[in-house]
């Protein structure tokens, strides 16, 4: 779920560069902005920096075993 504050930050933006409208288009543009956000379902930096490291501890596991077969198979080849 992408941080309230980066909503916060554009809709503050938009509603400035905007002449002044009817009431509630700050409101409006915030509720219009969340939805398009949960629709692309983004994820925080924090979560994407978690699931980084989780692919860098697998991808080196991952090279691991696979080292680890080839010296199996070379020694079922002495064998």
């Amino acid at each position: 779920m992408i941080d309230t504050k980066i909503i916060d930050q554009f809709v503050s933006a938009v509603t400035r560069a905007l002449p002044e409208g009817p009431k509630g288009l700050e409101k409006n543009v915030r509720a219009a902005m969340q939805g398009v956000f949960d629709r692309m379902n983004l994820v925080s930096r924090e979560e994407l920096e978690v699931q980084e490291a989780v692919l860098a501890r697998t991808r080196a596991r991952l090279q691991e075993l696979e080292k680890r077969i080839v010296e199996l198979e070379e020694k079922l080849k002495k064998k």
